[in-house]
């Protein structure tokens, strides 16, 4: 057993009390304890940490993605000292970006897609997508009336064209960069990783479902868990002003991919290795 501990949030889901109005009040909730952490066999996880540009720059943008501010702040505020202590320490740094394009032809892009050629062959299932008349009008409706909004599409396309990785997120030369699950398994079978830690945007949305998501390495066996302040949530009108998306996404993070870390626990198990 690993004797490097770290103080380590986990929700216990049990045991609901059918004595009570609400059976649910019989778990036992958020509970911390001093748990192990591998750190030869972990990796910080920097995913879709973009810099978007300014709100003047791309106001429709901003309009239809409030939590691009908290994600600004986060990037200026947590990130420098976070991945500073990380690199020192000799953990592994791997970045996740998108398919658009602004990882191409980077250092640690070209190694990830060399060992997803190892272990993947590099070769991706295409689809022909099923439309028709009825599909293409509801999808147009959505993108109008519901996200982002018609009159934010030129700005968030322009923004789109231009966004690469937020200065304090750079990768480092021989840091890895994946645009994908296939990719990211393969590093962390390479180098023996079991646990990813997952920081960046937004931990409710691209870190669950985007290509490199939590939840397809959960599937492949990998703890997949969070750091709580490197973190930030798309919210709506009714859950902004708590911030009740991210809580509820932390909870989903413990109960079925991994863990929840504090900021500082965080830090100082990285002094203690």
């Amino acid at each position: 057993m690993n004797n490097n501990l770290i103080p380590t949030w986990y929700y216990r889901q049990f045991d609901a009390d059918y004595s009570l109005d609400v059976p649910a009040k019989g778990y036992g909730g958020w509970i911390r304890e001093m748990l192990p952490m591998e750190s030869s066999r972990t990796a910080l996880v920097v995913m879709h940490a973009w810099d978007c540009g300014k709100k003047s720059d791309y106001p429709g943008w901003y309009r239809a993605v409030e939590y691009i501010e908290r994600a600004n702040e986060i990037s200026e505020n947590v990130f420098p000292e976070l991945l500073g202590k990380v690199r020192s320490k000799g953990m592994n740094v791997i970045h996740i970006a998108d398919d658009s394009g602004y990882a191409d032809g980077m250092e640690g892009h070209e190694m990830a897609l060399e060992l997803s050629n190892k272990y993947y062959k590099n070769k991706p299932v295409v689809f022909d997508m099923i439309t028709s008349e009825v599909y293409e009008y509801l999808n147009e409706f959505r993108k109008n009336h519901s996200f982002p909004g018609i009159d934010n599409i030129e700005d968030i396309a322009k923004g789109r064209s231009h966004k690469s990785f937020m200065k304090n997120a750079v990768p480092l030369p021989k840091e890895f960069i994946v645009t994908d699950s296939s990719q990211l398994h393969s590093i962390c079978m390479e180098l023996g990783i079991n646990h990813l830690i997952y920081i960046g945007f937004a931990i409710n949305w691209c870190l669950q479902y985007s290509p490199g998501n939590m939840n397809d390495m959960t599937a492949k066996g990998i703890i997949c868990s969070t750091i709580k302040e490197a973190v930030t949530a798309v919210e709506n009108k009714e859950s902004a002003e708590y911030e009740c998306h991210k809580e509820y996404a932390l909870w989903l993070t413990a109960l079925k991919n991994g863990f929840v870390y504090e900021l500082d626990d965080f830090m100082r198990f990285l002094d203690s290795i």
